[in-house]
C-alpha cells in the first residue's frame, strides 16, 4: 500500500493580525513608485486635501501619493 502524505497546513495569511513585514515597504523603495498614481490614490488625496485646506497636485506618483496621503491623514486625523 502506497504511503500518503497529509497536506501541510499552511496559516492563512489573511486571519493574520501582523501577516509579516514584508507587506509593509517604504513608497521610495516601490519598484512601481516611479509611476503615476492610481485613480483611486487621487481620488482619495482630493477628498484628504480638500478637507485639509490644501492644494492638490494631479500629478504625483504612487510613491509620492502614498507619502502625501499618510499626512494628510495624520493632519486631519482620517485612516488611522
Amino acid at each position: 500500500m502506497a504511503k500518503t502524505t497529509q497536506p501541510q497546513h499552511q496559516p492563512n495569511p489573511k486571519a493574520d493580525p501582523e501577516p509579516g513585514s514584508n507587506t509593509i515597504k517604504d513608497p521610495e523603495d516601490w519598484t512601481t513608485g516611479e509611476e503615476r498614481m492610481t485613480g483611486a490614490q487621487a481620488s482619495y488625496l482630493k477628498t484628504l486635501s480638500e478637507e485639509a485646506g490644501e492644494p492638490f497636485d494631479p500629478g504625483l506618483t504612487k510613491a509620492e501619493a502614498s507619502i502625501r496621503i499618510d499626512a494628510l491623514q495624520e493632519k486631519t486625523g482620517r485612516g488611522r
